[in-house]
């Protein structure tokens, strides 16, 4: 959880430790497995596999460890027995936390989920208590040093717009794509199709506003619930609304 911006926040999280990275790895494994429990093996025909298989690719996953993920679910299918679940609640000051969870024991997940907001100066509500505060969005992101010569900013902008493309932001380091969920898979292609490299896509919850803290405490208890979160194998995915930018407009 650091750096001050998108593309920061990325490499920070891919330059983790051996043993964090082995957790990233984990969760890939995962949602590989649940996408071909819930399409087949196939990603041709099954494009929520497209998608994990480039998430997976853009978190550095090597690709024969993706290939036994997929072999091994589709070889097992019957034992792929993950479920999905979303717990909503508050952090300290007000911050709105949304977990997802892709578990093999939901009751494991349920008490890791919630002893993580108690140790964190949290409490867990109930569905939908702060989902409304967040938007779901496809996001990828393009680093601008990583286009070759013939695609420009305005090339670019073009691609993803004719492929379906809601927005398209610029920055020093490079553009952020924002597509409506259903249209993330086929700009993420369109992008593939076209060589471009992505350093990240994926189908996030955007928060429509910011919570910055500023007591000392809250802070520290902020950092450990998301710590303790990103520690738990059982989730997936954090989305919280709190500025770790502190007075800095968000990224």
């Amino acid at each position: 959880m650091a750096g001050h911006s998108k593309f920061a926040n990325i490499k920070h999280r891919k330059g983790k430790n051996d043993a964090a990275r082995g957790r990233i790895f984990t969760r890939l494994g995962r949602e590989l497995a649940m996408a071909v429990k819930l399409g087949g093996p196939d990603p041709v025909a099954n494009s929520r596999l497209r998608d994990a298989i480039a998430n997976a690719k853009s978190e550095n996953m090597p690709n024969d460890t993706i290939e036994r993920s997929i072999k091994k679910a589709a070889g097992d299918i019957s034992a792929v027995n993950y479920e999905a679940a979303t717990y909503e609640g508050y952090g300290p000051g007000g911050v709105a936390v949304i977990v997802e969870v892709l578990t093999d024991n939901r009751n494991r997940a349920a008490s890791g989920v919630r002893h993580a907001f108690t140790k964190g100066g949290g409490s867990l509500g109930a569905q939908g208590c702060v989902s409304f505060l967040f938007d779901e969005i496809g996001q990828i992101l393009v680093e601008r040093g990583a286009l070759s010569a013939q695609w420009g900013e305005d090339e670019l902008m073009m691609l993803t717009a004719d492929a379906g493309a809601q927005d398209f932001l610029s920055s020093e380091e490079g553009f952020e794509i924002v597509t409506a969920p259903g249209d993330f898979s086929a700009v993420r292609e369109a992008l593939q199709d076209a060589g471009i490299p992505v350093v990240h896509a994926e189908i996030i919850k955007k928060p429509q506003t910011w919570v910055s803290l500023t007591e000392p405490e809250h802070l520290k208890q902020m950092n450990k619930m998301l710590n303790l979160l990103d520690d738990d194998d059982d989730v997936q995915s954090i989305y919280h609304n709190y500025n770790e930018q502190s007075e800095e407009e968000p990224q």
